[in-house]
């Protein structure tokens, strides 16, 4: 295994762009896997959430890319619009320093029209969920003929969303000389077929097999059905954190805990399948803006959710399966830290914790609440905001605002902020989301909307502000 990423015979470009972001050595999935696909073999990758698969492909396609074709030369499926958005964004800040490099997000939630003239325009790189990828085929928009490389990222969950069909028809449309790599958290038999239909001699690499990582301290909660919120609340106020992750099994389940820790006072809110774009946009920029303390989700909303040290996940309701459960809890205890993850189970559910361990090779403490609070006063023991506001900025990426322009906006002499007083700021194509410290979040509004960025005007507003 390579120990620097200087051994991986990538360009210089991309090498400096790698030692510029601070990634010391690559991940085991990078290691293996970057060799592979730099020398023009079929890949299947299986590895968990936070293993660095998405640096694993885009790196090799990068290298690969003819920039002075304009023409789509990589296709990236994955299965939902926020892990497309994530993909993309990782792209574009390890291709900084390569002119011209256009890649576009393929996914519903926005309109068919101006990514159709985006394809029109050129770009090197399509990232999007098969249903609008295989929209933009059928209006002949989408023109595959030159893809070089095809990715399938997280396929066990595309399949499991029913994009199967699709999928075939899009890779049916690929050119036969094209590379082909299939990354997946788990390899059920639907996946060992797709590869035989899509894939030549893949090379197979497996990281991470044995389950959670050690350094997630796993816990387990005894609760009965009705008693499940309380015990929820219980166990924010048991175990402080600036950002936690609640996971449902259904959107109905989603929305009433979401609802009930909202009207309590708490810093939350939700993600589920039939949001509407905006609103998860929304969601996912302030929980990693850390203006957010408490996501409600389910796993296929909460897919490719990029949240970088997050405190502590909840299983609300124990998940159908093992790798599941991996899959969830593999949100916290990333980039060397601690992680913490706790289960509510219920009475007839303990029986599953057992097998669960027994199939994963972990450890998952018994916990006693030994408390009888009512759910008011607990409720009461986990309000209050976090520590940041998110404001939401009436321009982005095709108004040509870069971070810079919103930094010097709000630290210059108009808006006087310190930078220590600034966050996480997302750009999006019309839109931009800033965190700024809540001490200073209302005097931000103010300035922006007095003040200009770039010499324009852009509304500014607050994304939500939770009530202090």
């Amino acid at each position: 295994m390579s120990s620097a990423f200087s051994s991986l015979a990538l360009s210089p470009t991309l090498l400096a762009v790698v030692g510029e972001l601070g990634f010391e050595a690559p991940t085991p999935i990078q290691a293996q896997g970057i060799p592979v696909l730099l020398a023009g073999k079929d890949l299947i990758g299986q590895s968990k959430t936070g293993s660095g698969k998405t640096a694993a492909f885009a790196l090799p396609i990068l290298h690969q890319l003819d920039l002075a074709q304009r023409k789509v030369q990589a296709l990236i499926l994955c299965p939902t619009r926020e892990l497309s958005a994530q993909v993309a964004r990782e792209i574009r800040k390890l291709g900084r320093k390569s002119p011209g490099l256009q890649v576009l997000v393929v996914s519903g939630g926005e309109p068919v029209r101006p990514q159709a003239s985006a394809l029109q325009r050129g770009v090197h790189i399509a990232v999007g969920t098969p249903s609008r990828v295989l929209d933009h085929l059928r209006r002949e928009t989408l023109e595959l003929g030159g893809v070089r490389s095809a990715v399938l990222d997280e396929a066990d969950r595309m399949l499991d969303m029913g994009f199967a069909d699709d999928m075939d028809t899009i890779m049916a449309a690929l050119p036969e000389s094209r590379q082909t790599a299939l990354f997946s958290a788990t390899f059920p038999r639907t996946i060992e077929a797709m590869s035989r239909s899509h894939q030549r001699d893949a090379v197979r690499i497996t990281v991470d097999e044995e389950g959670p990582a050690t350094e997630i301290h796993q816990l387990a909660i005894t609760a009965d059905p009705d008693d499940k919120l309380r015990a929820l609340y219980w166990v924010l106020d048991k175990y402080p954190h600036e950002s936690a992750l609640v996971f449902c099994n259904l959107k109905t389940t989603v929305a009433e805990v979401a609802g009930a820790l909202h009207s309590d006072g708490v810093s939350a809110d939700c993600l589920h399948g039939d949001l509407e774009q905006f609103h998860r946009d929304r969601v996912m920029a302030m929980l990693r803006n850390r203006s957010l303390r408490v996501v409600v989700a389910t796993d296929v909303a909460a897919r490719g959710l990029d949240v970088v040290g997050l405190d502590l996940v909840v299983n609300y309701d124990m998940p159908p399966q093992s790798e599941v459960y991996v899959h969830r809890i593999g949100r916290t205890g990333r980039a060397g830290k601690t992680g913490l993850s706790v289960a509510l189970v219920t009475p007839r559910e303990k029986d599953k914790l057992v097998s669960l361990e027994q199939r994963t090779g972990s450890q998952i403490e018994r916990v006693r609440r030994g408390d009888d609070r009512d759910i008011t006063t607990l409720a009461q023991a986990i309000t209050g905001p976090a520590a940041m506001d998110t404001i939401l900025i009436s321009g982005g990426r095709k108004d040509k605002i870069r971070p810079g322009d919103i930094l010097g906006a709000l630290t210059g002499e108009a808006g006087g902020l310190k930078a220590d007083d600034v966050g996480k700021i997302e750009i999006h194509d019309r839109l931009a989301y800033v965190a700024v410290s809540r001490l200073n979040s209302q005097n931000a509004v103010k300035a922006l909307n007095e003040g200009r960025i770039k010499g324009r005007r852009f509304r500014a507003s607050f994304a939500v502000r939770f009530k202090s």
